[in-house]
């Protein structure tokens, strides 16, 4: 008899502890599994009893420090949704950050990955602008979050158009010599350039003014593409050229029929 009572109670035993380990969690949590900086993270899930009054509360934390943190009630069907924006002073470190969700006394939580957006990438260098006809001028410059693809001469608007492929929002500094584009008053002062970005007029910063260059900067955004600097004056000074190419012209008819008179004479 107390055999068989010994062996009822090991049975009540296993059963008992299989039923603990069998329970489903009170809340559980759901979220992607890479974020990159700008992203939206959304933590979703459920809890199986709702205790009226009591939030949810949710946390992100990266190496045991709260990076954002948020209290929400639970709707009527038990489920839950919150959003998180991947941007800020605390979303700097590369790697595995945890969402820890806390309901009642339990707390479950989930893992996903962050890259931030890497370092803006600075870049200086000459590029030479060719003239043809004319020669060419070489216009140093420092560009971050982006590439410069071309420079050319638009002797119509006595402008300059830099082409970029624009990765990121960055900058561009710009040391333009006198000798290729100017912007000068009636009385020989220097004025401001316009700036144009993809048609767009924008502001810019001039930080030096060399005896033969001026240094300005402009900041363009992600996408970007096209950016104009106008000036009042550009080299080759096209207009005079073409004034002297008709001098000559006329100069040259003049002189042939002069000759042509004389030999009829």
């Amino acid at each position: 008899m107390e055999i068989k009572i010994f062996y009822a109670l090991i049975s009540l035993l296993i059963i008992s502890t299989g039923t603990v380990f069998a329970q489903e969690s009170l809340v559980n949590v759901q979220v992607g599994d890479n974020y990159t900086e700008g992203d939206t993270i959304v933590v979703s899930g459920n809890v199986n009893v709702i205790f009226i009054g009591t939030p949810l509360i949710i946390q992100i934390l990266y190496e045991g420090a709260i990076i954002d943190i948020s209290q929400i009630d639970i709707a009527q069907d038990g489920t839950y949704t919150e959003i998180f924006l991947a941007e800020g002073p605390y979303w700097k470190a590369a790697g595995t950050y945890v969402v820890r969700v806390g309901y009642q006394n339990e707390i479950v939580e989930a893992e996903f990955s962050f890259s931030p957006k890497s370092e803006l990438v600075e870049t200086t260098t000459t590029f030479d602008v060719g003239v043809e006809g004319y020669g060419s001028f070489d216009v140093e410059y420092t560009i971050k979050g982006g590439t410069v693809i071309d420079m050319i001469v638009d002797p119509r608007v006595f402008s300059i158009i830099v082409r970029i492929e624009s990765t990121d929002s960055g900058t561009i500094s710009l040391d333009l010599p006198s000798e290729l584009i100017v912007a000068e008053k009636q009385d020989g002062k220097d004025d401001t350039f316009i700036i144009l970005i993809d048609g767009m007029e924008v502001a810019y910063q001039e930080s030096v003014i060399h005896l033969d260059s001026r240094v300005i900067t402009i900041n363009f955004e992600e996408g970007d593409s096209d950016i104009e600097i106008i000036g009042t004056y550009v080299v080759p000074e096209f207009g005079t050229i073409v004034m002297m190419i008709l001098i000559a012209g006329i100069m040259t008819v003049i002189l042939t029929s002069r000759n042509k008179f004389q030999i009829k004479i």
